[in-house]
C-alpha cells in the first residue's frame, strides 16, 4: 500500500546496515585472503559504482554536474578509500574481523566530536558517553588482537574518524539525488583505491580462490550496492543518531560470525571494551532518537 511504502523502506535500511554491514567484516576477512587488500577494496567498489552508475543511467536518471561530482568525490576518498580501504588493510594486518567492526563502533563519538564544527551541542549526557567510549578504545588497544598489529590498530582509529567525518559532512553538501550520490562515490573511491594498490606494488601473485571471488561478489552487491545506498538514504532521511545506530549492531554480528566461521579468538579486554563502547554508544545515541528534526 502506498502509505506503507516509506516505513517498509526504512525497516529494509536499516536491516540492511545492521545485518549486512555486520556480516561484511567477516566477508572482508575471507577475500583478503586471496586478494591484495587495495585491490579488492578498489576492485569492489569500482564494480559496484559502474554497475549502480549504469543502471540509473539507463532507468534516465541525470548524470551528477560536475560541482556534484567533485563533493562526491571527496566523500568518496573520505568513506571509501580511506574508511573502508584502512579497515580491508587492517585486517589484511591480522586485525580480527570482530575487532575491526568494534573500533569502527567508536564512530558515534567522532560523529559528535565533528558536530561541533557545525554548531551542534553536545550535553552532559553525550561527553560522558565521549569518554566512556575513550575509555573503551584504550581497553580494545589493551587487547592482544590490536598489540600484535600496531598499525591494524592505528588504521580502524583512521578509518572510523574519516568515515564519522564524511558522513557529518555529506549533510552540508549539495550532492546528486537518492542512489546517484552512492553511484557517484563508490566510482571515485574505488579508483583512488585502485591507484593506491598501483603506487603501493600490490600484485595478485595466485588466482583468487573461489572463497575469495564470493567474497569480492558478495561485498559488491550487498555490502556495497544495497547497504552503502542504504546508508547514504538514512542519514538524508533520519537523525545522525539512527543513522550511525549500526554502531551497536554491526560488533555483536561480526564477532559472532568470526567465531563460528572463521575460527577468531576475542579476548577477555576486547570483551570488556565490547562492553564498554556499546554502553558509550547507548548513552550517545538513544536520547538524540527523542529530539526534533
Amino acid at each position: 500500500m502506498p502509505a506503507r511504502r516509506p516505513s517498509l523502506l526504512l525497516i529494509a535500511a536499516f536491516l540492511a546496515i545492521y545485518l549486512i554491514w555486520g556480516s561484511t567484516y567477516l566477508a572482508i576477512r575471507i577475500g583478503v585472503e586471496s586478494w591484495p587488500p587495495l585491490l579488492m577494496a578498489g576492485i569492489r567498489f569500482l564494480l559496484a559504482g559502474a554497475l549502480l552508475f549504469g543502471w540509473l543511467r539507463w532507468r534516465g536518471v541525470p548524470a551528477p554536474t560536475w560541482a556534484q561530482w567533485k563533493l562526491a568525490g571527496m566523500l568518496g576518498v573520505l568513506l571509501l578509500s580511506c574508511g573502508n580501504g584502512a579497515v580491508t588493510v587492517a585486517e589484511h594486518l591480522g586485525v580480527a574481523s570482530g575487532v575491526a567492526a568494534l573500533a569502527i563502533a567508536t564512530e558515534p563519538l567522532f560523529f559528535l566530536l565533528f558536530g561541533l564544527f557545525w554548531g551542534l551541542r553536545t550535553t552532559r549526557l553525550e561527553w560522558a558517553g565521549i569518554l566512556l567510549g575513550l575509555l573503551g578504545i584504550v581497553l580494545l588497544n589493551l587487547g592482544s588482537n590490536l598489540q600484535a598489529s600496531p598499525l591494524g590498530a592505528v588504521l580502524v582509529l583512521f578509518a572510523s574518524l574519516t568515515w564519522a567525518f564524511g558522513s557529518m559532512w555529506s549533510k552540508h553538501l549539495p550532492l546528486p539525488a537518492g542512489p546517484m550520490t552512492s553511484a557517484a562515490e563508490m566510482l571515485v573511491g574505488g579508483a583512488v583505491l585502485l591507484l593506491a594498490s598501483l603506487l603501493s606494488g600490490e600484485r595478485l601473485y595466485s588466482w583468487p580462490t573461489p572463497a575469495g571471488w564470493a567474497a569480492l561478489a558478495y561485498l559488491v552487491v550487498f555490502g556495497s550496492i544495497i547497504a552503502f545506498s542504504a546508508y547514504l538514504y538514512l542519514l538524508n532521511t533520519v537523525r545522525p543518531a539512527a543513522a550511525s545506530s549500526y554502531a551497536y549492531v554491526n560488533p555483536p554480528v561480526a564477532v559472532l560470525l568470526g567465531i563460528v566461521f572463521a575460527g577468531e579468538q576475542i579476548g577477555r579486554e576486547e570483551w570488556l571494551a565490547m562492553a564498554v563502547i556499546l554502553a558509550a554508544v547507548l548513552l550517545i545515541t538513544l536520547p538524540q532518537w527523542r529530539r526534533p528534526s
